[in-house]
């Protein structure tokens, strides 16, 4: 339930959420979030975009003060003087990953894995070649041993035979939380992260560091990856309308389509109350 008032944080995805189908952010867009700093409000941008993609993310959501990446594992404090400063950074081990990747295939076949071993402006994930994928200007071939030479970020699987709200079910049930975080994006594969690190988690340490009550937060999101983020949150949880039916059932309000402006339409309604 919408709290009176204005919120003091407010959080929101970025693809499929904010970011329009087109890889666009209108300036309409950025005038409200801008406002939204005007009031006093900190904004935070809340991605499983990986480091690597830190120069996009920034440019997607200019006005954020903070970034919660790598669905949680990165947080960057960007309202420092002195430059950006990493308030954290979880990583898989990769004999972790390699058990874990070993026993999923044993219930379900075969996967196509990829992973997102560095954080150096845009470098390619690596793995399994896969033609869904829809970043393949960012990707590069290499063999399952070579991606598990050291830990990762995050990893990526999906099987030729399951949807992947079916795979992330499956794997929930042979990978325990205390080995890895699972959830999906909407990008067609299962996505592995260290355990403990969900949005949740990363945006804890953003309302930690300004002293802010999750009860005072307001997130936008759209797909399973952003569920943790609506459990934490306590002063509203909207989706958009173009959300996973999961994400849609547990918000309190659905505004409009990201290709719509659904985040800015809201705030702005919300600034102008």
């Amino acid at each position: 339930m919408t709290r009176p008032g204005l919120p003091k944080l407010i959080a929101t995805d970025l693809d499929g959420t904010l970011v329009r189908s087109d890889d666009t952010v209108s300036a309409y867009t950025h005038g409200v979030l801008d406002r939204v700093r005007a009031a006093g409000i900190p904004v935070v941008g809340a991605t499983g975009r990986g480091p690597r993609l830190t120069e996009l993310t920034r440019n997607d959501i200019r006005a954020a003060d903070f970034l919660v990446m790598a669905g949680g594992g990165r947080v960057v404090d960007q309202s420092d003087p002195s430059g950006p400063v990493v308030l954290r950074d979880e990583r898989l081990p990769a004999e972790v990953l390699a058990r874990l990747l070993a026993d999923l295939e044993l219930a379900v076949g075969p996967l196509t894995v990829m992973v997102e071993a560095s954080d150096e402006h845009d470098a390619p994930l690596w793995g399994d070649y896969h033609e869904s994928w829809p970043y393949q200007d960012r990707f590069e071939a290499r063999t399952r041993d070579e991606c598990l030479a050291g830990d990762v970020i995050k990893a990526f699987a999906r099987t030729a035979d399951h949807h992947v709200d079916e795979l992330l079910a499956v794997a929930r049930r042979v990978v325990p939380p205390q080995v890895a975080t699972l959830t999906q994006a909407g990008l067609g594969f299962i996505e592995i992260c260290p355990p403990g690190v969900d949005k949740a988690t990363g945006l804890t340490v953003v309302a930690q560091t300004l002293g802010v009550d999750p009860a005072d937060v307001l997130v936008f999101g759209d797909m399973p990856n952003d569920l943790p983020m609506f459990e934490w949150a306590g002063w509203s949880r909207v989706a958009v309308a173009n959300a996973h039916p999961t994400l849609r059932a547990a918000a309190d309000e659905v505004t409009l389509r990201n290709d719509d402006d659904g985040v800015a339409v809201y705030l702005d309604r919300l600034l102008s109350r």
